[in-house]
């Protein structure tokens, strides 16, 4: 570990952008505790402190406490995130949209454009909702906002679509300047920021008798077997190989070459239990605002723990995983690629057969992935359940899985860097170390949001 960070900081470039990532991480953390005007926060805190199995412990958690604190930053990064998996679905649902992913880096562009405005629309429609919702509510010493009126809900309109604006370009110069996913740090880094208080806890509890010892020690044991397994997993992909035919460009005669694309098992990454427990969470966030039977009703059948909660989430966590993969992963568009470059798969014939072996191999991954998704994510809330330890697992192994996700991503990025200087270094001549980069992009790869 220590001969990892040695080299990083003698890498100038990848210490800046090292140095730059944790930097803006700091300017989040500071961020978090900006304030809205006109919310009496003490108040705000009580109401939200028996809604951890809503909506809002789980934007919460997000956000980093942001919620709690009713900060610029409450909304998060997460009108960006909504809005980037909506251009990605209409990307594959609107032909216009589609043709213009395809217009190179033009295209790209365009696309990031109108995620920005999606964003901004999002955001101005959720902090509406809020500033609306809080006048609605009363914590146990009187009304949460001071002066309830258009003047509160402008301001506050105001101040949070700019926190969220702000987030995103933060989000954006830490993927450009810094090192990984900038939305994905952000949202990570909110995560890593409840960790403290809930170790404390366990302290807390073992401290007043309400937790021996070993349940404590068999507590921090699962959640390391989680990781491991979470590890593990991330980590797995299907190595389809590839076999690329000698081609002639002028006078110039390209030796075809092997390399493979990597398929990993879980493609759709952390997406599938977000939208599964939002989905589930819905009825009890509705109902804390509005006296409806039905939704009391509701609520107290998908109460987490309770066996038709974990049947449902494992459930709706194994067909978004499946939705999800499905929409970002096309096996004719890889199928066209690969045909165009001149590469194939050994004993499957280009075209048809391509696609149908792709798509085969496609099923089967997302079947194990799926599995593995509803296990991490509902083991932990029936662990939860039978003990009544809420500590590190009010919404299942969403927060673990993308912790863990992201930080591997994070450092493959790193290494990936450190390779890259020392392939150049070795190979000083001119191109060196653009051929390296010119395999990899040859080879393909998986990215997403998490």
């Amino acid at each position: 570990m220590a001969n990892i960070f040695s080299r990083i900081w003698e890498m100038k470039d990848l210490r800046n952008r090292v140095l730059f990532t944790l930097a803006m991480l700091g300017v989040y953390r500071l961020g978090i505790f900006v304030p809205v005007p006109g919310v009496n926060r003490e108040e705000l805190g009580k109401f939200f402190a028996g809604q951890s199995d809503t909506l809002f412990g789980l934007y919460d958690m997000f956000s980093g406490g942001a919620l709690m604190q009713f900060s610029v930053f409450v909304l998060g990064i997460m009108p960006y995130i909504t809005a980037s998996i909506i251009m990605q679905l209409m990307g594959r649902m609107v032909p216009t949209l589609e043709r213009i992913q395809k217009e190179g880096q033009q295209g790209r562009n365009r696309m990031t454009q109108y995620t920005r405005y999606l964003t901004i629309a999002i955001a101005v429609v959720q902090s509406y909702g809020m500033a609306f919702a809080l006048e609605q509510m009363s914590g146990q010493g009187g009304s949460i906002v001071i002066q309830p009126g258009w003047g509160f809900r402008l301001m506050t309109v105001l101040t949070v679509t700019a926190g969220s604006c702000f987030l995103m370009w933060l989000g954006e110069q830490m993927s450009e300047r810094g090192v990984g996913n900038g939305a994905s740090i952000l949202i990570t880094a909110g995560i890593i920021a409840t960790f403290p208080s809930d170790v404390f806890a366990v302290f807390r509890l073992v401290g007043l008798g309400e937790m021996n010892l070993l349940q404590a020690v068999l507590l921090f044991a699962f959640l390391f077997a989680v990781v491991m397994a979470i590890v593990f997993v991330e980590r797995g992909q299907r190595r389809v190989p590839l076999q690329y035919a000698k081609r002639v460009l002028g006078r110039r005669v390209y030796q075809g070459e092997t390399t493979y694309l990597p398929l990993k098992v879980n493609i759709s990454g952390v997406i599938p239990p977000i939208f599964a427990s939002s989905l589930l969470m819905l009825p009890s966030t509705v109902g804390a605002f509005a006296d409806i039977p039905f939704l009391d009703w509701l609520s107290g059948q998908f109460f987490p723990g309770s066996w038709l909660y974990n049947v449902t989430f494992g459930a709706l966590v194994i067909f978004f995983a499946f939705f999800y993969t499905a929409i970002t992963f096309s096996p004719v568009d890889v199928a066209e690629n690969l045909k165009k470059q001149a590469a194939f798969i050994p004993r499957v014939r280009p075209g048809s057969e391509t696609i149908d072996y792709l798509d085969w191999l496609l099923t089967r991954l997302t079947t194990g992935g799926a599995v593995y998704l509803a296990v991490v994510c509902v083991a932990p809330t029936i662990l939860a359940s039978q003990t009544g330890l809420n500590i590190f697992f009010n919404f299942g192994g969403t927060g673990v899985l993308i912790l863990v996700g992201v930080s591997l991503d994070t450092v493959a990025q790193i290494e990936a860097k450190l390779a890259e200087k020392e392939y150049d270094a070795s190979n000083p001549g001119p191109g060196g170390g653009k051929k390296a980069r010119g395999r990899r992009r040859r080879a393909g790869g998986q990215a997403g949001m998490f």
